[in-house]
């Protein structure tokens, strides 16, 4: 078992899902809400949880979390964890599950009639203390690294997908069970590992400054490229889905440093009725953000191209690599493809201006140069 201790508590091994009861005493996490979604329950994933946890354990479990996390259902979910008297969150499941934990936990601890005003854009950092309640995160995909990380994406009542995010709502522990994924679907395993390769990308080309980030982007790159054909190809292979979910982790660390057009782009486009994927829509964005901010760049390319093991360094190159990778292991090429219409262009492209990625894309961004990338991946 290895336990690591970074921005939070990191139970990470095969089998680390014993150590949940031992977790959620050390948060102080007497009467878990237990937050997750109808698909990790039909898999049987919270019953092998439940079976890690003291049977007299008190625990109320909300499993409606939709593919992305909406406010109606953080008030919802709130409303279960006041019911059952809580006085934690334990999560289970991908980023959907992960990120509506974080805003109940926000939310039923600092009142208030909408989530709007915790947002990143709306100054919400500054309003959000350490009264928010303790979370125990148990992920079940390897990709968000939302089990790591201090943000949570949820879709507002106006429609806007916003970040909420605090040093406050990071999770006490993760719990990093590479078993829990075994078995997880070809094509989310696609999703989620891109998404992972994507934050490793633009972590390192973030112009800030955080050569320990970026030390970490590396290695967590370079574990995505090399790993993720193998766990898409065989969901058994046990050494796959260890690499996979160690690449998802040292990501979320790492892009505390900044991410940028591709996340600033694919965070309005998730809240779109048709709701893709978020790790399908920033693999299918990266190669386009790769060659728009080519001139900003130029000295992360043989970085990325070193960890990607490839020889030749050039952006559109790597940008090629990138979209083959994508379509050898299943994903869409086109925005068309997902339900995107032509006519939610021009507003995808206003909305990424107010994105707080925004500010850390390497290469200064308009609104009709964020059209013009989303023109090019439709």
């Amino acid at each position: 078992m290895a336990l690591m201790i970074l921005l939070n508590r990191i139970q990470f091994a095969h089998g680390a899902i014993a150590e949940a009861a031992g977790e959620l005493a050390l948060a102080g996490i007497t009467r878990p809400l237990v937050i997750t979604d109808a698909g990790v329950v039909a898999a049987g994933l919270w019953d092998r949880l439940r079976a890690a946890l003291p049977p007299a354990l008190p625990i109320a479990v909300f499993a409606e979390v939709p593919p992305n996390p909406t406010e109606a259902a953080v008030r919802a979910a709130v409303a279960a964890y006041h019911a059952h008297g809580a006085d934690g969150v334990l999560a289970l499941g991908g980023g959907s599950p992960m990120d509506l934990a974080k805003a109940v936990a926000l939310l039923a601890t600092h009142g208030g009639a909408s989530l709007a005003p915790y947002s990143v854009v709306e100054g919400g950092l500054a309003r959000i203390s350490a009264r928010a309640a303790p979370i125990v995160a148990v992920p079940t995909t390897s990709g968000t690294g939302s089990e790591v990380s201090r943000g949570a994406l949820i879709v507002m009542e106006d429609g806007r997908k916003l970040s909420v995010g605090s040093p406050h709502l990071i999770p006490r522990a993760a719990i990093c069970d590479p078993d829990l994924t075994l078995g997880l679907p070809g094509r989310l395993t696609a999703g989620t590992g891109m998404d992972a390769l994507a934050h490793g990308v633009e972590t390192l080309c973030s112009p800030r400054e955080n050569p320990i980030a970026d030390a970490i982007a590396r290695d967590g790159l370079q574990r995505a490229w090399t790993h993720l054909p193998d766990a898409v190809a065989d969901g058994s292979d046990r050494a796959a889905r260890h690499q996979m979910m160690l690449a998802s982790v040292e990501a979320a660390l790492a892009f505390q440093k900044g991410l940028g057009a591709v996340h600033a782009l694919s965070h309005p486009l998730g809240g779109l009725a048709v709701s893709p994927h978020h790790g399908t829509l920033n693999a299918l964005l990266l190669p386009h953000v790769l060659r728009f901010n080519a001139p900003a760049i130029a000295a992360v390319l043989p970085v990325l191209g070193a960890a990607m093991g490839l020889a030749d360094h050039r952006a559109e190159a790597i940008a090629d690599a990138i979209a083959a990778m994508s379509e050898r292991i299943g994903l869409p090429a086109r925005l068309s493809a997902l339900g995107v219409t032509p006519a939610d262009l021009a507003p995808l492209a206003a909305a990424a201006m107010r994105d707080h990625h925004h500010l850390t894309n390497p290469r200064r961004t308009s609104e009709a140069e964020y059209l013009g990338l989303l023109q090019a991946a439709f």
